[in-house]
């Protein structure tokens, strides 16, 4: 069934607070999805942001961000006042996150909150922790420990604790205990309430896309509670680490510096890591974009220490047999597969092979060193077309640093015009396309240039940063979206035709079934 949603991160939603949360203005932005027309929207991961304070360097593959937390919520419950989240600094720009007054604030300010929150705590917040104790608890200690030790990260701990000797750790949660019903509050709260914003919007018809990243920080919860799951020697360092090859758009490719996984090991255990992963993230979001997907059948690996990505090598990745676990275990999921980069004939087969819709990026269909796979009229229905994701320019960055001739011939094929508007001209072609869902981003629709741009590849500082104005959503835009996504058919079906349909199909199923009866029973002699 034909759709479009847009992306927009949950840290580019409007707030008085320096970053954006899952509270009113995420409501708000659910509103304008319905008027729009839009049946998806899609974020980036919700896990806590470490170094370079990117959602895919996070301290955990299963926590939230507690950056996300509504402050104004917590204020409803009695847990802060207004006068004291007013007084904190949240930065002087609208339009930018500073996460180091962040970093410096949001966490005095939540452990206001925890000090009136174990005055009396929720039954709930009991059996949420019994429920997440697969990593909460290791979470939480780890969380904990880095406080102790000024956030330096954790293969520099004392022996005993980076070890997780079992004398030390045991040692470490008695010592430490309120520490960590602290960091289990805050993923209390932020489990809470986003399970609130996202009961919000499926109740409204839409539905969330989350992101999942292939790899994990080396400086998380993850790596730190179960080593024997990554590439490490016996000292715990990296052997090799992630990133991708030198191409056309990088002489020097891209070193991410990930840990890798010991896939040998993952496929004696039944994958149980990526099971209890994928699981976790079904339950928060509706329907997952897998990053990196070719990693899955062959990923590229870095010798550690080395300062680019040239010396990296190609190795055989898991392929469909990962998949097909979790299939096993968990049944159909809706996922899409980001199948961006190098791609090989086995690349190709692995994704037709899943059923999954991979991704087309209009971005990249007019540039001359890629073959025309991005081309619309190269595209197919089960797919997801972009015009462009939190790693691209916005499309007027990308129009004004474009080559000549890529702009070129980019007007001449969508017939782009001053009239319409050149970052229109180039959503309708993701709209008009016949691939089943059309995302665009919230900077293309407002028309946002480079200074929109969420993040650059292989570069540190700067990234991760916009946001949306409070009075950048209004009525007229939303019309004005949703008349596109009319004209190609992606408008949602209501929810009373959707039921309708399913009815008919039902009897008609009913029908068929019995008339197939009634010529079994014929031809043994049986008539009704």
């Amino acid at each position: 069934m034909r759709g479009s949603g847009i992306l927009m991160h949950i840290s580019s939603l409007p707030s008085p607070y320096g970053i954006g949360t899952m509270g009113a203005e995420a409501r708000k932005f659910v509103d304008f999805l319905v008027k729009a027309g839009q049946k998806y929207w899609q974020v980036l991961p919700v896990c806590p942001t470490s170094y370079g304070d990117s959602p895919y360097q996070s301290f955990s593959s299963f926590a939230g961000n507690p950056y996300f937390i509504d402050l104004d919520i917590l204020c409803d419950e009695g847990l802060l006042t207004a006068k004291e989240c007013k007084s904190y600094k949240w930065g002087m720009s609208v339009t930018q996150v500073d996460y180091n007054l962040l970093y410096e604030n949001r966490y005095p300010l939540l452990h206001k909150a925890f000090e009136r929150f174990i005055k009396k705590i929720p039954g709930e917040y009991v059996l949420f922790c019994e429920e997440q104790a697969d990593w909460l608890n290791d979470y939480a200690l780890f969380m904990a420990l880095k406080d102790i030790h000024d956030g330096v990260s954790w293969n520099e701990w004392e022996p005993k604790l980076k070890l997780r000797e079992k004398a030390a750790i045991d040692m470490a949660k008695k010592e430490y205990e309120k520490e960590m019903e602290f960091y289990k509050m805050i993923q209390y709260l932020f489990y809470r309430q986003w399970k609130s914003l996202k009961q919000y919007a499926n109740d409204k018809g839409v539905s969330i896309i989350g992101d999942v990243p292939i790899y994990v920080a080396m400086d998380s919860a993850d790596v730190w509670a179960e080593p024997g799951q990554f590439y490490l020697d016996k000292k715990l360092q990296p052997i090799d680490v992630a990133g991708c090859p030198p191409d056309a758009f990088s002489e020097d490719g891209q070193l991410w510096g990930n840990p890798l996984f010991r896939w040998d090991v993952m496929k004696k255990d039944g994958y149980r890591w990526w099971i209890r992963r994928i699981e976790k993230t079904s339950k928060l979001f509706d329907v997952i974009r897998i990053d990196h997907f070719r990693g899955f059948d062959s990923y590229y690996a870095i010798p550690f220490g080395d300062k680019t990505a040239r010396n990296g090598e190609w190795r055989e990745g898991p392929g469909l047999d990962l998949f097909h676990a979790i299939e096993k275990k968990l049944g159909k999921l809706q996922v899409i597969a980001e199948d961006l980069g190098f791609l090989t004939d086995s690349v190709r087969k692995m994704l037709a092979d899943s059923g999954y819709p991979g991704m087309k990026l209009l971005q990249f269909a007019f540039d001359a060193r890629e073959d025309g796979d991005y081309l619309p009229h190269n595209f197919t229905e089960n797919s997801v077309a972009y015009a462009g994701t939190h790693d691209n320019d916005t499309i007027l960055g990308w129009l004004r640093n474009a080559p000549r001739e890529c702009l070129a011939f980019a007007k001449e094929y969508l017939k782009l015009d001053q009239a319409e508007g050149y970052h229109w001209g180039i959503m309708r072609g993701v709209w008009s396309s016949v691939s089943d869902t059309a995302i665009v981003t919230m900077q293309d629709i407002l028309g946002i240039g480079s200074e929109g741009r969420m993040n650059t590849p292989s570069t540190l500082g700067g990234n991760w940063m916009w946001r949306m104005r409070a009075d950048d959503l209004d009525d007229a835009l939303a019309e004005k979206v949703r008349r596109q996504v009319e004209l190609y058919g992606r408008l949602p079906k209501e929810k009373e035709e959707e039921a309708g349909l399913e009815e008919l199909k039902e009897d008609a199923s009913y029908d068929n079934r019995n008339l197939k009866k009634q010529r079994t029973d014929h031809r043994c002699g049986v008539s009704y």
